[in-house]
Order: C-alpha cells, then sequence, then structure tokens
C-alpha cells in the first residue's frame, strides 16, 4: 500500500472531502489528489503537513505500507537493450531490465565467424548455464574443452576461468544465464 491509500482511508473515516484536507494542510487539491490516486508521493513536508491536517501522527501514515512492485519484468523486441561489445568480434545483449534486483543475468552471446570471448573467471559460487541456439561453439572451462552445437547446454562453475570460442564460418548465438553472487 502506497502513502496515499492511507491518507485516503483516514481522510474518508473521517468524513473529510479533499479540499477541506487541502483547506486544512496547506497542500494543494490537486497534489493531494495526485498522492491518493498513486500518482505521487509527495515530500516529508507534505505528509507531516497531512499527518497534522488530520490529527494523527506522522507514523500512523506510513503503518502497513509497502511499495508494491512487479514480480514480473517483461522485456520485448522494442524495449531499449543493453549491448556490450567483449571485443571485435563478440558482444552480449541483456536479455532482462533492471539487473541490479536480479538473481540471475540472463544475456544472448554472439560470437562472429572464428571470434572468441574474452576470458572470465567469475567469484566463487557463481554458475552458469549456456544454450546454444545458433551455430558451434568451444567452450573452454578449466582445463577442459566442450564442442557445443545447436540446441546443446551446459552448466559450469564460472568461478573457473573460461571463454568461448566460434571456429567455424557462420555466426554462433548463445543463451547464457549466470547466477550472481548473494552476498
Amino acid at each position: 500500500m502506497f502513502i496515499g491509500k492511507k491518507i485516503k482511508e483516514i481522510r474518508e473515516t473521517q468524513g473529510m472531502s479533499l479540499s477541506e484536507l487541502a483547506e486544512r494542510s496547506k497542500v494543494q487539491i490537486a497534489t493531494l489528489s495526485r498522492l491518493e490516486n498513486l500518482k505521487m508521493t509527495g515530500s516529508l513536508e507534505s505528509h507531516m503537513n497531512i499527518a497534522r491536517a488530520l490529527g494523527v501522527d506522522i507514523t500512523k501514515l506510513y503503518a502497513g505500507i509497502v511499495k508494491e512492485e512487479s514480480r514480473v519484468d517483461v522485456k520485448t523486441q522494442n524495449s531499449s537493450t543493453d549491448v556490450y561489445i567483449h571485443n571485435d568480434k563478440s558482444s552480449y545483449e541483456i536479455l532482462t531490465n533492471k539487473v541490479l534486483s536480479k538473481k540471475i543475468m540472463p544475456i544472448l552471446l554472439q560470437i562472429e565467424p572464428e571470434g572468441k570471448t574474452n576470458k572470465e573467471e567469475n567469484l566463487v559460487g557463481t554458475e552458469k548455464f549456456i544454450y546454444v541456439i545458433e551455430g558451434k561453439v568451444m567452450a573452454y572451462i578449466g582445463q577442459e574443452n566442450y564442442s557445443l552445437s545447436k540446441g546443446n547446454s551446459l552448466y559450469f562453475d564460472a568461478s573457473l576461468e573460461h571463454y568461448f570460442e566460434n571456429e567455424n564460418k557462420t555466426v554462433t548465438r548463445i543463451i547464457c544465464v549466470s547466477s550472481p553472487v548473494t552476498l
């Protein structure tokens, strides 16, 4: 529940109109309307003035409110995309929004013909999963190497040194999902 819902609930319980609250709190009616309709959050000063006008302690306005966040994050073809270049022969595109709030990092890795990614060695506890959607790739993980083609997948401990190489004459595209370490 946002603070606007709580303000409206208290105001209506007291039988107070929006214009009456505006007059008593010295907060513009348009601002109060936006607060109650969840179009804005307001300032601490406006919250104190509203609480005073409602005759309640400001903590009552904040009691039980939480920021409601969507549990679903949709990214469409028209969404802005972050593309990072590993080097002149490989790049990756982040496939989700708000990556800092995620527990996994899905990317689309593209490796040009005869190209390879830079070597990586992630923190202990990090894992990676790759799925080849187009082409072929050699995955070098620690002291081992794996030849993968379309439809093949690989799951590994990403704290091992690793990189991917496209030894073919066509582009290779790979879905790569990694789990960031939680501190």
